[in-house]
């Protein structure tokens, strides 16, 4: 690829314009969105870029080379399907697909058109978490022994009749929205999980899908993930602690409404007692998407798989789906 690289954004909603803010030097050409005046809106923040309402327009237009797809979870699917079959390579926000089947095939339609496909996994270019994978493979947590992490929202007046509270629109509730980034970050540190436990409910929203997920998730060597996701937590809150024989890191925030993110090393020393304790804060606006989409454009500069792809969405949502299985929740509406 040559030059700039030109994107369209499908799904013109706050994360696409997070994602149009967040594009480097790439041109923004064709906004669509199946609201033509979300399309126009965003389309008027760049010079020449088009708006149409049918995704197909777009994902067609030859000037594009790099679709980012940030829609409801019914579609994201489908578009996909569409950009690696006109050719183009994929940026699939999370969780790509209500459930695993619907990505089939994708993957070996991408290897036949040379479309690389990303999934917006955004959460492990947080400066935290990005220091903490640093500091794990140098070795500085010895062998890693568990992770526990917590992420929630407050939810809002209404939350429960949101499009999110659709199973059919979303695929389910709190579980596949805040969840797949739990489960992708506890993948990126301890890597496969074959042995899944868990239970999905709904304590407090009047909904037909989940608003809490706890998962206790098993490596082949028995490392385990302790993960909870929800939206009763009513202060949001993240929090993300990795536990090595030779020291722990505590990952809490996320700027914003979680609070200033930071992370604090804890090193255990030969005589144990109280642990050398370094803390890093990281006060700065967040950069993850920025982050995400330069290494995107560097993955189809150098023809390289992208680190976070297919296989990470299509695991997680293995995970979810089983879940949901145990929980007694059917969302193949």
């Amino acid at each position: 690829m040559s030059g700039q690289a030109g994107v369209a954004i499908v799904g013109c909603g706050l994360i696409g314009q997070k994602r149009a803010k967040a594009r480097g030097d790439a041109r923004l050409v064709v906004c669509a969105d199946i609201a033509q005046d979300r399309a126009d809106r965003l389309a008027a923040t760049a010079p020449g870029c088009k708006a149409v309402a049918d995704w197909k327009v777009a994902v067609s237009d030859p000037s594009v080379s790099v679709v980012i797809i940030s829609t409801l979870h019914d579609t994201l699917a489908e578009i996909a399907h569409g950009a690696v079959a006109a050719g183009k390579h994929a940026l699939i926000e999370k969780p790509a697909a209500r459930r695993a089947s619907e990505l089939e095939g994708l993957a070996e339609a991408a290897a036949a058109s040379g479309s690389l496909v990303r999934v917006g996994f955004n959460h492990r270019y947080h400066r935290a978490l990005q220091k903490a994978h640093q500091l794990v493979t140098s070795g500085a947590l010895g062998p890693l022994m568990f992770l526990r992490a917590r992420y929630g929202h407050g939810g809002r007046l209404g939350y429960d009749r949101e499009w999110r509270s659709d199973p059919v629109k979303s695929g389910g509730g709190e579980l596949i929205d805040q969840g797949p980034h739990l489960i992708d970050l506890a993948r990126w540190f301890l890597g496969d999980f074959p042995e899944v436990e868990g239970f999905a409910t709904t304590y407090f929203w009047d909904m037909p899908v989940d608003d809490n997920g706890f998962l206790l998730l098993k490596t082949a060597s028995r490392q385990v993930a302790f993960l909870h996701a929800s939206c009763t937590e009513w202060k949001n809150t993240f929090s993300f602690e990795i536990y090595g024989r030779d020291g722990k890191i505590e990952i809490n925030g996320l700027g914003g409404s979680y609070g200033t993110e930071r992370l604090t090393y804890y090193k255990m020393l030969p005589e144990m007692g109280p642990p050398e304790t370094t803390t890093w804060e990281y006060p700065m606006a967040d950069n993850s998407w920025d982050m995400e989409f330069a290494e995107f454009l560097e993955d189809i500069r150098l023809t390289r798989q992208p680190s976070a792809g297919l296989h990470d969405a299509i695991e997680a949502l293995k995970i979810i789906e089983k879940i949901y299985g145990m929980s007694g929740y059917d969302h193949h509406a």
